[in-house]
């Protein structure tokens, strides 16, 4: 194929992403407008009870946003398959057969980790980050009372980036099986593994407190660690 064959293909595969994206951002607009009321869920679940509401709108346009936040973030989980799958299959053609089997084989577990991270941010990370976060100083002269628009971004961006770190494990053992890294290489340096993840997750904590910072650390370098073990298992060449 030439530049300008391969520019289109990428072109339709990008279209066809974005198509999933907004059938995603659809599905999302109703669950956020429609009887599920999936704004209410999210502060139902997570900001803390008291006997006044416990966010507020603060700007004119803040709650259309922090709505079309939530539908966004709903559209590009759902997406999140067709995208993956759009762009393997601009990139499948120049592997050869032996790296499109793995990259097929990987399809599930990419959703798998995915909706796992989710799971792990919604349980685990969002509701300690937002307990501490809230009840920080713990002052009765400070009466904690977040903007919509702030609480919403920071759960939405902390389930995304949970979602995405939880591909670790995926992403090295397909590195494994291309020969790019090996298992020795990556308990060899694991020093070095863990001092890379602190800074990463320093640089994607969106709060910036040690609490998630330690709560985005911890379980990367566990997923690390997972796909270090899984790297002893990719059959020889």
């Amino acid at each position: 194929m030439s530049l300008i064959e391969h520019l289109k293909e990428l072109r339709m595969r990008l279209v066809r992403a974005s198509i999933g994206i907004f059938i995603g951002v659809g599905f999302g607009v109703f669950l956020v407008m429609g009887p599920f009321k999936l704004v209410d869920l999210i502060i139902n679940t997570f900001a803390p009870l008291t006997d006044r509401p416990p966010v507020q709108s603060v700007g004119t346009t803040e709650e259309f946003t922090s709505y079309m936040t939530v539908a966004l973030t709903v559209g590009l989980i759902m997406a999140m398959p067709v995208i993956v799958y759009q762009l393997l299959a601009f990139i499948v053609p120049g592997l050869n057969e032996r790296e499109r089997r793995i990259i097929y084989i990987s399809l599930p577990f990419v959703t798998f980790f995915f909706v796992a991270g989710l799971a792990f941010g919604w349980f685990i990370t969002v509701p300690t980050a937002i307990r501490f976060l809230i009840g920080f100083s713990g002052s009765e002269l400070i009466e904690s009372q977040p903007s919509v628009a702030n609480f919403i971004r920071t759960i939405t961006t902390l389930l995304l980036i949970n979602g995405i770190v939880f591909e670790l494990p995926v992403i090295i053992y397909v590195l494994a099986f291309l020969g790019v890294v090996t298992a020795s290489q990556l308990a060899k340096y694991r020093r070095f593994a863990f001092l890379a993840v602190v800074i990463i997750a320093a640089l994607i904590t969106p709060t910036g407190d040690p609490i998630n910072l330690a709560l985005l650390a911890i379980p990367m370098y566990l997923l690390y660690e997972l796909g270090a073990i899984m790297a002893r298992f990719v059959p020889k060449r």
